[in-house]
């Protein structure tokens, strides 16, 4: 993995590995501008969601084994995204440090909470029986919704509590979460000029 951190809260990522190739650029004071290639469409269109509804702008691209299984690209994906994120973040002086956002799709409904703790933990739940089973525009499985998050969590050094409320579409349940861990980073990872330094207690994240 190659880490390159430069002026402002910007990173860049490049991750290889025998399964997959990934790069991830991004710049957490950006306007959600965003150009994601991942050759898994639906997969393409949530990181599209999370750029535009964070406000991080985001470059991916990635490449990988998808003639056997699209999970090693999505999963490769997630890590070097959860990378990006806490090199960007750097040393988290003056962040408002937490983000929550309840976020509707039509009938779907969900709910994240973010704190950009430094202790990576993920809780995720509400899903109806039998989403982790559903193929979504033909390559993104369901199960690997709950995968990602982890990924990120884990790798960005940060709890993440995601639930769905509501919800009966696949495709909706999946873009809804997506969207309120978008709309929770962006308030987590903002600025707070009321803000003196680290906020924690510790003094340090």
């Amino acid at each position: 993995m190659t880490v390159e951190i430069s002026a402002g809260r910007t990173a860049r990522i490049e991750r290889t590995t025998s399964e997959s190739s990934v790069l991830v650029e991004i710049d957490l004071d950006g306007t959600g501008e965003s150009e994601i290639s991942t050759t898994v469409p639906f997969y393409d269109h949530m990181l599209t969601a999370l750029a535009k509804h964070s406000l991080i702008d985001m470059t991916v691209k990635s490449t990988g084994d998808t003639h056997i299984d699209v999970h090693h690209t999505v999963e490769d994906t997630a890590i070097a995204l959860g990378e990006a994120l806490r090199e960007a973040l750097g040393t988290k002086a003056g962040i408002r440090r937490f983000g929550e956002a309840t976020v509707p799709l039509d009938e779907a409904l969900a709910n994240a909470v973010v704190d950009i703790s430094g202790r990576p933990f993920l809780v995720h739940g509400g899903e109806p029986a039998g989403q982790e089973y559903h193929l979504i525009g033909g390559h993104f499985t369901g199960s690997l919704t709950r995968h990602v998050f982890e990924a990120i969590a884990l790798h960005a050094q940060i709890c993440l509590h995601v639930t769905l409320v509501a919800g009966r579409d696949p495709h909706h349940i999946v873009e809804a979460q997506f969207k309120a861990l978008a709309r929770a980073l962006r308030a987590a990872v903002e600025p707070d000029p009321r803000v003196n330094g680290i906020p924690s207690t510790k003094g340090a994240l």
